[in-house]
């Protein structure tokens, strides 16, 4: 279901119905671990419809980027890496945290998903662009089936209750920059 996750400026193919969202946000909100704030979901759905609007792609990076504030730039393959010595990373899923994902054969730009709500130890929601393409899912399950119950590989919800392959994870970076 992975349709590739990179920071480029393509248009995407096919219309997919917009996402409809009102007010203009700033993006100078504070972010804190443990929810992510209506603000920012509000300011990157936002984002999300106006790309939609001019046939732009609509890349997973900006959109956990926005939700988050983490301000990491570069493929989601770089992020672990670029987090190192700025931000927090760990391997505990918290609410407003991002999973990044190793890059792989079949997802060679990686991937990161915003943690929306941590359901139970090896079940959280995520609310991510791109899984499918050119869309964002919001709340879909991430299910550690790791065999050492460490977030080192997840199954995603790729449509309400039905679970897809297995990929690798690094871990959480978690949003409020170290000092």
């Amino acid at each position: 279901m992975l349709a590739g996750c990179s920071e480029q400026a393509t248009n995407g193919s096919g219309s997919q119905p917009p996402i409809v969202v009102g007010a203009k946000l700033s993006r100078d909100r504070d972010v804190s671990i443990g929810r992510i704030s209506p603000e920012r979901m509000s300011l990157a759905l936002l984002e999300v419809k106006k790309k939609q609007h001019r046939g732009s792609r609509v890349w997973c990076v900006p959109f956990a980027r926005t939700l988050s504030g983490i301000e990491i730039m570069g493929n989601a393959k770089d992020w672990w890496g670029k987090a190192n010595g700025h931000y927090a990373r760990g391997l505990t899923p918290v609410p407003a945290s991002v999973m990044s994902f190793k890059a792989t054969r079949k997802n060679p730009n990686g991937h990161v998903a915003v943690v929306s709500k941590v359901i139970s130890a090896r079940k959280v929601l995520v609310s991510h662009a791109n899984w499918s393409r050119n869309r964002v899912s919001i709340d879909m399950a991430a299910v550690d089936v790791s065999p050492r119950n460490d977030w080192s590989e997840v199954k995603l919800e790729s449509s309400p209750g039905h679970l897809g392959a297995s990929y690798p994870v690094n871990g959480f970076i978690y949003p409020q920059a170290q000092k």
